[in-house]
């Protein structure tokens, strides 16, 4: 499970949480623009974008979770079991395999209007990274300042909606997230007015009851309704540090508690880690489930034109400040 949203103050934000029930020695990633990526369909693409995000590093290939690139786009993928279908190579289009999708689309485009024109012509396929590792079903949030979409692998190919949310969190299909807001239309984040009755003399007793009613669960669509209400109520902060901050606070507001959600194989998952990306200034924060420090890596001071990743560790012990 995961939650993705979008977040503009005075600068673009983008990020993630990832729900997992275990790590995969995931690493914050830089891909240079020489760096050479040799795609299964024969494509070999020597020169591309910039970009910087989480990624499992195998075999010296970055296989993102999500990323942005030097020039703000912004992608990531999350879990889409029983709906997302690859399919097999057809002539005449582009084959891209999905753990090649982010690589493709962020070293190739410049913003979402690009990305859709180059999408058209585009299908995700069956074939996986190696024989250890299986393909994950997954389905894709990609935007920039201006747009935001969302691209689900269909049977007939990829279906792409328009997000004018700006959040995305798992099953079931995009459509029926959007639909269902509807259901949550009396939310607000100020007091409520009595509509109960007129006949009667009904009035708040706490501050926050013009939210009764938003979904508490963490069940994906309850978490999509959560985050939207939280991210469209969120004050718009004008400064670095407070729109980083209100920015993992909507993220924490849809976080999963290691032992509140046990999955079918009895396993416990957790938010292994939060972040977000400053889409102006090339940098990339997160915080981990055990450390809550934020940690920053910063896409503009690598080597950009060099053809080597660049790896950081993740730092997942907790950072504790002392003060006496």
């Amino acid at each position: 499970m995961c939650t993705a949203v979008t977040y503009e103050g005075v600068d673009f934000y983008f990020g993630r949480n990832l729900d997992l029930d275990v790590s995969f020695n995931e690493q914050v990633t830089i891909t240079p623009r020489q760096f050479e990526f040799r795609f299964r369909n024969g494509e070999v693409i020597k020169s591309h974008w910039a970009m910087i995000g989480m990624a499992a590093v195998i075999d010296d290939y970055p296989l993102y979770y999500d990323a942005m690139n030097e020039k703000g786009l912004c992608m990531a993928g999350l879990n889409f079991p029983g709906n997302a279908c690859y399919l097999s190579r057809k002539e005449g289009m582009k084959n891209i395999t999905p753990f090649e999708f982010i690589p493709f689309i962020l070293g190739s485009c410049s913003s979402v209007e690009e990305a859709v024109d180059v999408l058209k012509s585009t299908i995700l396929i069956n074939e996986t990274f190696n024989d250890f590792l299986p393909l994950a079903p997954l389905h894709w949030i990609i935007s920039d300042q201006k747009h935001s979409i969302v691209v689900e692998p269909m049977p007939l190919g990829l279906k792409v909606f328009d997000n004018p949310v700006g959040v995305l969190t798992n099953n079931p299909t995009f459509d029926y997230h959007l639909t269902n807001l509807n259901n949550f239309l009396n939310l607000t984040s100020s007091p409520p007015i009595n509509r109960f009755s007129g006949k009667m003399n009904l009035s708040a007793s706490s501050i926050g009851m013009g939210s009764i009613g938003l979904p508490g669960d963490l069940s994906s669509p309850s978490r999509f309704v959560r985050a939207a209400f939280t991210k469209a109520n969120a004050t718009e902060e004008t400064d670095e540090g407070l729109e980083v901050a209100q920015f993992f606070h909507i993220l924490d507001s849809v976080a999963f508690t290691k032992g509140c959600a046990i999955n079918e194989a009895g396993k416990e998952e957790l938010t292994i880690y939060s972040a977000c990306m400053n889409t102006q200034k090339g940098i990339y924060y997160y915080k981990t489930y055990a450390n809550n420090q934020l940690n920053a890596v910063y896409l503009k001071r690598a080597n950009l034109d060099g053809s080597i990743l660049k790896t950081y560790e993740l730092i997942t012990s907790q950072q504790i400040r002392e003060i006496n």
